[in-house]
């Protein structure tokens, strides 16, 4: 008795590892599309319009959404990034110092900072500060305050990103410039820092945008009518009227912002890639 030719028989055919992969993401759409039906349809529209989406509550709060809460968000957000920004090079430098105290203060204030939430920073600024120096006013007001508060939790993370960006240029180019007579610290601002901020311009920027949505917490400051940002001014619309329109108003008007800084930092980082190809 012969054994069967193994070579005669048909193989089975089964689906390859591209049709695998289409049929998986195609079953992922239909999920999506079957999860946000099922959304729409459970969704009561007409309370959510009715609590969210009154236009007469909304024209009420043009110009001043823009003029006033608005412009003091940005200020704000900036105020506390040049802090930062400025805080954050010398915390950077004092980490790659070859003196040991320096290192280790840069240190400490690295990981307290970065391990605090911003929330109680803004309480230690607001009512610790004055406690600790009666009589003491920081110069700028409620502005000041909030770019100091702002500028000590950026500093932290925005340090270590300046770091990393300095470590990254080659020690070639301290090399270069130190044959060429540059003292260190001439060379470290003439030629190294300069190439590391152009690598770690898109994490700044997205540092930045960060800033701006913590910018909501100067209300833990007690400030004035005149002083509220787009969180302030929304919530206190809100509580006026019974009615949240004024908080969607508020956070559409912080993805004006957002929205189009995050698209920058896209750009920077696709450049930044195609820099190093």
């Amino acid at each position: 008795m012969t054994a069967p030719d193994v070579r005669l028989q048909p193989r089975k055919k089964g689906l390859t590892r591209t049709q695998k992969r289409t049929l998986s993401r195609g079953a992922q759409y239909v999920v999506f599309v079957a999860a946000v039906i099922a959304f729409a349809v459970a969704a009561d529209w007409g309370r959510l319009k009715n609590q969210f989406a009154q236009w007469s509550i909304a024209k009420q709060m043009f110009p001043d959404v823009i003029t006033l809460a608005l412009k003091n968000t940005v200020l704000y957000t900036l105020s506390g990034f040049v802090v930062g920004l400025v805080l954050g090079m010398v915390i950077a430098l004092m980490r790659l110092s070859s003196v040991g105290p320096y290192r280790w203060v840069a240190g400490i204030y690295i990981e307290i900072f970065r391990g605090l939430p911003a929330l109680l920073i803004f309480i230690f600024i607001g009512v610790a500060v004055p406690l600790a120096f009666p009589g003491t006013e920081i110069v700028g007001g409620t502005y000041g305050k909030v770019a100091l508060a702002l500028g000590l939790v950026a500093a932290a993370y925005m340090a270590e990103t300046i770091r990393a960006g300095i470590q990254a240029v080659p020690k070639g180019q301290m090399e270069a410039a130190r044959s060429l007579g540059f003292s260190p610290a001439r060379a470290m601002i003439s030629i190294i820092i300069p190439q590391a901020f152009r690598i770690i311009l898109p994490p700044l920027t997205n540092e930045l945008v960060l800033l701006f949505k913590d910018s909501s917490l100067v209300l833990f400051l007690g400030v004035t009518l005149e002083e509220r940002e787009l969180s302030k001014y929304g919530r206190d619309l809100a509580s006026t009227t019974a009615n949240s329109t004024p908080i969607l108003v508020a956070g559409l008007c912080y993805l004006l912002v957002t929205i189009p800084l995050g698209f920058v930092v896209r750009r920077m980082e696709a450049k930044a890639q195609e820099a190093v190809k």
